[in-house]
């Protein structure tokens, strides 16, 4: 009897202590996700709208729950994003072939397993979008540096605060958070966030066409949306 009470006891702290953790991470989330930088993310809208439109491919590349986030994004652009009157995204998970991933890491170094891949399809005005939770990543910052060079637009996630990407990606968005696993929660938002606003751009008037700040000087008319103006 006294150990069934006793047992007991020990449940009910564990499920008050579970109670309050998941109550606290749960709020950080919250607050997190109050802090984005929106305008940033309407730019990123804006850019990948602005591919979509000219046709230019979209690479994108992470390691562990990044690689993930990667995969779910391609697979979002290309199918979730698809919306009547507007091209389909070409974009693609570098984070998809596991005998290429294995090949560049074995035969050269893990450093290269993205960067050796871009190097063979990377084109001037293609979209590069490297997702690091902590933005050190030499693999993501390697392939993000190559595309520089390239002439490629590079976008990226990150979080803690941004790393090396933050500075080497045309435009990142800094998760403001210190907790891996709350910074991977929001990026997944973010990719989520993203496809269903290119989605709904097919409500959109036809003569309403997306210029990219990022592209154009950051400059629009003060009364609209960053990425619109009209023909």
């Amino acid at each position: 009897m006294v150990g069934e009470i006793w047992g007991r006891v020990v449940m009910n702290r564990l499920n008050l202590m579970g109670h309050q953790i998941l109550n606290q991470y749960l709020e950080q989330v919250r607050s997190t996700i109050a802090a984005l930088d929106v305008e940033k993310i309407e730019r990123m809208v804006a850019i990948l709208q602005e591919a979509r439109i000219e046709r230019r491919r979209v690479f994108i590349f992470g390691n562990g729950g990044s690689a993930a986030t990667a995969s779910h994004f391609s697979c979002d652009l290309n199918k979730g994003a698809i919306c009547s009157g507007q091209p389909r995204f070409r974009a693609i998970a570098l984070t998809d072939s596991l005998p290429l991933l294995s090949a560049w890491a074995n035969d050269t170094a893990y450093e290269n397993v993205f960067s050796q891949q871009l190097e063979n399809h990377v084109e001037p005005g293609d979209i590069v979008i490297g997702i690091s939770g902590g933005g050190k990543s030499m693999n993501v910052v390697n392939a993000l540096k190559l595309a520089n060079l390239r002439g490629a637009m590079t976008l990226a996630f990150s979080g803690f605060d941004g790393g090396k990407v933050k500075d080497i990606a045309h435009l990142c968005i800094v998760v403001p958070n210190d907790t891996m696993e709350q910074v991977e929660d929001v990026h997944l938002l973010l990719e989520h966030a993203i496809t269903t606003c290119l989605r709904v751009m097919s409500m959109w008037p036809s003569h309403v066409h997306v210029k990219s700040p990022a592209l154009a000087g950051g400059k629009t008319d003060a009364n609209r949306p960053a990425s619109l103006v009209e023909s």
